[in-house]
Parts: structure tokens; C-alpha cells; sequence
């Protein structure tokens, strides 16, 4: 792995905030705040740094402990609007990629890129995952890595709930709050 930012974050307990690229503002408001206050618990928080759910969770625990895995070169602003972000995160928080410098994201570096995520954490919480999300990729690999998943639930009107709700039907721990994750 490649590293920017401060490598002592990878020595503290850790949980995933994984979700949907087109997430709706009540998802997003719902991820900063479960990251402010599982960070303020003194948990690190990884995603990995797309639009939507984890934009929202890495800029809420900026201030407490935030590592974005990128699909691409630590050189790479992917997504381009989140070059801001992912300039703060390397200054405050910890940047980790297993491409090189100069790579740009292909499709088959994310899936590789969730499992890393996944693996760091000792849970993942989902919220606002569509039917075909990389969300459940994160999701899947942590399982198969003994994590907890937890799920925020959704309206099943909602597709950007169908994958979150199938999870929770499959097994996963419905999550209304961070005291259920904590």
C-alpha cells in the first residue's frame, strides 16, 4: 500500500461508512453524523472517498480521524470534486491506495479497493445502497473477513435503499443510530 497523512490512524479501531455515489441529502446528513459521533468515540472512520454517502462521512470525521482508499494513484484526484477533500484527508487524515503513483481508477481497481476498506475496519455501516452497489462489494468482503455489517434502513419505495434492505434481510444488524454500532 501507498500512504499519505498520518500512519498512526492505522493503530485505532476503525469503522466503515460505505454508501450510495446519488445519495439524497437526509442519507448524506445521517452518514456525517453517524462519523461526528462514532469519531468522537474515538473510532477512525474509512471510506472510500466517492461522491455521496463517503464524501459525507470523511468530512465529518476530519476532525477525529478519517482514511479514504482510493482506486487509483495517490497522485489522482478521483472524483475530481472531491479534490478538496482528498487534499484535507492527506493533510489531517490518511490516504491509502495499492496503485501506483500515476495509475488513474479503472473499474476493476474498486472492488479491490473495498475489500481494503472493509479489512481495515472492525465493522461497516451502509447506508443508501442501490440493488448493484460497490457498497455491497464492501459489504460482502467484510463478511467474508469476519466484520459486523450494519445497515441503515430505508423506504422500500427507494431504490437507493433495494441493497441496503436486502442486507438487513439477510442478516445484517439494522442500525437506527451509532448507539447500535457502539
Amino acid at each position: 500500500l501507498s500512504a499519505i497523512g498520518n500512519l498512526g490512524l492505522l493503530g485505532c479501531p476503525t469503522l466503515a461508512i460505505v454508501g450510495g455515489r446519488e445519495a439524497s441529502l437526509a442519507g448524506r446528513r445521517f452518514a456525517a453524523d453517524l462519523a461526528a459521533t462514532l469519531g468522537g468515540a474515538g473510532h477512525v472512520i474509512a471510506s472510500g472517498l466517492a461522491r455521496g454517502i463517503d464524501a459525507a462521512a470523511h468530512e465529518a470525521a476530519l476532525p477525529t480521524g478519517t482514511v479514504a482508499v482510493l482506486a487509483c494513484g495517490l497522485d489522482q484526484a478521483y472524483p475530481p470534486q472531491n479534490a478538496t477533500l482528498q487534499d484535507a484527508i492527506a493533510e489531517r487524515g490518511l490516504l491509502l491506495s495499492e496503485c501506483t503513483l500515476g495509475v488513474p481508477p479503472i473499474a476493476r481497481a474498486f472492488p479491490r479497493r473495498n475489500r481494503i476498506v472493509s479489512g481495515l475496519s472492525v465493522g461497516v455501516v451502509v447506508v443508501e445502497a442501490a440493488a448493484k452497489s460497490g457498497s455491497l462489494i464492501t459489504a460482502r468482503r467484510a463478511v467474508e473477513q469476519g466484520r459486523e455489517v450494519f445497515v441503515v434502513p430505508g423506504s422500500p419505495m427507494d431504490p437507493r435503499h433495494a441493497g441496503s434492505n436486502s442486507l438487513i434481510r439477510d442478516g445484517a444488524i439494522l442500525t437506527r443510530d451509532a448507539n447500535h454500532i457502539m
